[in-house]
Parts: C-alpha cells; structure tokens; sequence
C-alpha cells in the first residue's frame, strides 16, 4: 500500500462494481455489523465512511482523519451533517437511486397488510389450517381503494403511478408545493388525506416542519379501518403516539421499516403488538438498487477523497471550512 493510500470504512455491505471503485483508491475496512459501538470502533482511522445505516452523533470525534462520507442512498439523517460541516467534511447522497426498490416495498406493505399475510401464516404454523383459513374472510383487496402520499418525490411519483395505473386506486397527494404533485396523485391539504385514505404512505424527507408530523392528533385524523406504512424517515413518526393507536385499535395497523432512534432495541414496544408489521430499514436494499446506487456512491467518495466536490453535495462547504 503506498503512503497516500486513505483508508475507507464500509458500514454496509456494498455491491462488488462500488467495492472495484474504493479499492483503487483506498484501503477497504469492512464493518462485520452496523452498531454504534463497531462503527466508533472502526472509524478511529479513516478518511471516509460509506454507509446506508445512521452513524453514531459522536463519530467525528471519534475518527480525527474522517473528511469524506458517501451515504449510499437519500437519507441526510444518516450522518450528524452539522458536525461534518465543524469538521469540514463533505458528505454526500444519491437521491433517487433506490426509488423503485421502496415504491415496490410500500405496495408490498399494503398488500401484507390488507390480505393479513403475516398472523395468517404465524396461524398456520403456529395453530392449524381452519384457523389460519378464518382470517382469510376478513381480508381486502387493494384495487379501488384509497391511497394517501405524503411526500411525492422520486418514491412517492413511482408509488402513485403503479397505485393508480395497476391496480386502480384514488390516490391523494400532499406535500409543501402541491402544485407539483405527478397526474396520478390529487392534491390534498394533509388532514383531508388522512381522512379519506385506506392507506397512508410517509414517503417524506425530515425537516423541522416533518418531525413528528404523524403525532396523535394527526394520527387520530386516521380513519379506525386504515393503515399507516413509513418507509422514509422515522422521526416523521411520534413513535409513542403510534404504539398508542395501535395499542388501542385507533387505527387497523402500521407496516414499518424505519424508526424515531433508527435500531429497534429488544423490549422496545413495537415488537410486541400484533397489528405492526416491522422490517429493518431494508426497503431500498434490493440487488438491483444496490447496484445502482453503490458505485455511484463510491464515486462520490473516490472524489471527496481527492479533493474534489461531490455531485451531490449534502453540506456544501466554504474554501475555509475546507482547509479546516
């Protein structure tokens, strides 16, 4: 290895072509699992970081060489940006490149919810066929009913096309510029989207004004028969004000794969309640999304690490901050 090798940390498995990329131009330490504690443990000597799971709030102080993060996918939250920008690192996205992945994982989560999927076949293994088969009469189809979006971006104008285009459902949009929704998505101020959908999708990104925009009184707004499926951010979410309503048979059930402190700890409250669905933040960690985005991804990090600004730049930084 020559002396101006840098070394990269890979918190999360990343295709082979991203991996081909790195490789060129750094020393590749891979991380044999995302918690907190490992991250801080690796980062101690790196010069940059790619990753799709949240860093630790404390790792620029943790790892004195990290001047570059490639997050391998949209979500800003991911890395404490404020910190990066004190440090003068750059950090960078790519916004888009998992869209199709998440737009088929929130179909799937309707379709898991509406058709009982998961405690009809928890039934079958678990107790016998009659039983399992009972449920099976309080199922629904999807076609014809009424999906919410909240946040018609890349993943909400892909949702709303196949909602409506195949399987025929009214859907409602909302989102700060309504104006710019797709043809496939109504317009709708937010308390009329809850309360007319069967489904409402939070497909949005975290800003002050999103945090914890799903809190109990908009949760209340819900219709008793509808669910609720978060796949963007989890803070978007009051968690407490969720495990409520679904403690307490306000709303049908929630199917979600990202969460208010990102990892699920055992005993944490979701996990015990029949009417939630729980997947770990993997809705855009599909071969063919990991394909597109990880060299992408790497690039963006091959170039950070020479100097140069990304394409997506997340914390643009003055020539100061730069030399900081």
């Amino acid at each position: 290895m020559g002396p101006d090798l840098k070394r990269v940390l890979v918190v999360d498995p990343i295709d082979a072509g991203a991996e081909e990329v790195l490789a060129r131009v750094a020393e590749l330490v891979r991380a044999p699992d995302s918690a907190p504690e490992t991250i801080r443990r690796l980062a101690r000597d790196v010069d940059g970081i790619i990753t799709r799971s949240k860093l630790p709030d404390d790792v620029f102080d943790r790892a004195p060489r990290l001047r570059a993060v490639a997050i391998h996918g949209t979500g800003t939250d991911l890395v404490p940006l404020a910190a990066a920008t004190r440090r003068g690192a750059m950090v960078s996205n790519v916004p888009g490149g998992n869209a199709q992945s998440v737009a088929e994982y929130c179909v799937m989560a309707m379709l898991v919810l509406a058709r009982q999927t998961l405690p009809i076949t928890n039934f079958l293994k678990t107790r016998d066929w009659d039983t399992a088969r009972a449920l099976g009469a309080g199922t629904h189809e999807i076609a014809g009913k009424t999906l919410g979006i909240v946040g018609v971006g890349h993943i909400g104008g892909r949702l709303a096309k196949i909602c409506r285009d195949g399987f025929g459902m009214t859907v409602l949009g909302h989102q700060r510029r309504l104006d710019r929704l797709p043809p496939q998505a109504e317009p709708a101020a937010l308390e009329e989207l809850l309360a007319r959908s069967d489904f409402v999708v939070a497909v949005c990104p975290l800003t002050p004004e999103t945090h914890h925009l799903f809190d109990d009184r908009r949760i209340g707004r819900m219709k008793k028969s509808a669910w609720l499926i978060n796949a963007g951010r989890g803070p978007v979410v009051a968690e407490e004000a969720l495990v409520r309503a679904l403690k307490e048979k306000r709303i049908a059930g929630a199917m979600l794969d990202v969460y208010e402190h990102y990892r699920l700890e055992p005993g944490h409250p979701l996990l015990s309640l029949d009417n939630a669905v729980l997947t770990p933040h993997l809705a855009g960690m599909t071969v063919e999304a990991r394909a597109r985005v990880g060299v992408v991804a790497a690039e963006e990090l091959a170039r950070m690490l020479g100097g140069e600004p990304p394409r997506s730049w997340v914390n643009p930084l003055t020539s100061k901050e730069r030399s900081a």
